[in-house]
């Protein structure tokens, strides 16, 4: 594991670079994050990100068909909100591991 300055905090992240310790995780943090891949968060990004993280400490495994069905937010706007690869960026800025669907 190594460790990355993100929004001035010293965070240990896999070699992936997600965040082995989602403690550690801010809003902050959280901006720091999506600069790297290009998102600029707004509020619906963050309703996205709780949701995620709050489903990750339930121990529930993350699928772009269960974020779809969340009444958070459709498909068609997650992927705009986090376009390219939008589960393995939105779990990357959300501070959480690597979902084990993502290559």
């Amino acid at each position: 594991m190594a460790t990355k300055t993100l929004a001035g905090v010293d965070v240990s992240v896999s070699d992936d670079g997600y965040m082995t310790d989602s403690s550690q995780w801010t809003k902050e943090i959280a901006g720091a994050i999506a600069s790297e891949e290009g998102v600029e968060l707004t509020d619906k990004h963050f309703e996205v990100l709780d949701f995620i993280r709050n489903k990750v400490a339930d121990g529930a495994l993350l699928t772009i068909r269960g974020i779809n069905k969340s009444g958070v937010v459709d498909a068609k706007s997650f992927y705009q909100m986090f376009p390219g690869a939008p589960l393995k960026k939105s779990t990357k800025i959300a501070g959480v591991p690597k979902p084990e669907s993502c290559i």
